[in-house]
């Protein structure tokens, strides 16, 4: 048996219980970044290890080479009489599962046999976040509850990933407003707080940048806490820190910065995680961020977007793209 999860600490509870099994955590980062259908090309992988080694310091070479033993050990799947995938609710898990279930489709299982828990609750955890809040006792009372995955669950999957790596938001906007999504109840709302994160029609900040914009304006200031501030609000995305910190540094830059940083002169990244200044740094609102917010102006045609959400490459002062929170969807201006 081979139990696919989603970061270390999930892993190493599941290994500290003494579950049956091997356990592959799978080191992915498919809500960030660009997204290709065909995820294990190489072409593909060196473009996006370039990407996120320039935008949260992460090594292109360690990911690369990271990808390419992840992806030796799930093609020997045959080995194992049952695959088990371990996913949650969120943007995060559930882009990841989607990829791993589009390759699956494409594979002759030859005898071998895929599970799934997927969950967005756990009973006695009133705000649950991800199965890496549970115990490793939580965690072991999960074993066997999982479910088949069947044709209808592969399909939608395969679906879902080739909609997210699309460069036509539309197709994946088209399949969450009238597809058939109960085969994965959680896709449909993790995938509309994807769509969520493209410029608004009303002033070009995404979800993540106007949630982030409130705070301040609220009074939040700390980088730390605007952190845990905005993770609560969205925790639908499932965002980690350093996504965050890119978001944030973002924001700050430009010919007309949204934000301005106070007591400290960089942001973390993967390589320099702990910046002693950044905890005692506090961020602050300039007059444009003000105007934006108000929508008086509108972020992306002053400053421009240089991002990729998905497969959609957003890029310069013009962009097509936008989210019509009103619609709950993505048009086209």
């Amino acid at each position: 048996m081979l139990h696919i999860v989603n970061g270390d600490t999930v892993g190493d509870k599941l290994k500290q219980g003494g579950i049956q099994g091997e356990v592959l955590v799978w080191l992915e980062i498919w809500s960030e970044g660009p997204v290709f259908v065909d995820a294990s090309s190489e072409s593909n992988r060196v473009y996006r290890a370039n990407y996120l080694e320039q935008t949260m310091g992460i090594p292109s070479s360690k990911f690369i080479a990271l990808s390419k033993e992840q992806e030796r050990i799930l093609e020997q799947f045959r080995e194992h009489e049952e695959i088990v995938l371990w996913f949650e609710y969120d943007l995060f898990d559930q882009a990841m599962l989607c990829c791993l279930l589009h390759w699956f489709a494409g594979q002759p299982m030859e005898g071998t046999k895929l599970s799934l828990l997927s969950l967005n609750s756990f009973p006695g955890i009133d705000d649950f976040r991800g199965l890496g809040q549970l115990s490793v006792e939580q965690l072991l009372s999960l074993v066997g509850t999982w479910q088949p995955v069947g044709q209808k669950t592969l399909e939608l999957g395969k679906q879902l990933w080739e909609a997210y790596a699309s460069p036509d938001p539309l197709v994946l906007n088209k399949l969450l407003q009238e597809g058939d999504l109960a085969a994965l109840p959680y896709a449909g709302d993790s995938f509309r707080l994807h769509l969520a994160r493209f410029p608004s029609i009303l002033n070009g900040l995404g979800i993540v940048e106007q949630t982030t914009l409130e705070l301040v304006e609220s009074g939040i200031h700390s980088p730390l806490a605007l952190f845990k501030h905005t993770g609560d609000k969205l925790h639908g995305l499932g965002m980690g820190d350093l996504q965050y910190w890119y978001r944030l540094e973002r924001m700050t830059q430009g010919s007309k910065p949204l934000l301005a940083f106070r007591n400290f002169d960089r942001f973390p990244d993967y390589m320099n995680p702990s910046i002693s200044s950044f905890r005692e740094g506090k961020l602050e609102l300039t007059p444009f961020g003000k105007a934006v917010l108000a929508g008086k102006e509108d972020g992306v045609e002053a400053n421009g977007i240089e991002c990729w959400y998905g497969g959609v490459h957003l890029s310069g002062h013009r962009i097509h793209w936008r989210w019509d929170s009103s619609k709950q969807s993505i048009v086209r201006t």
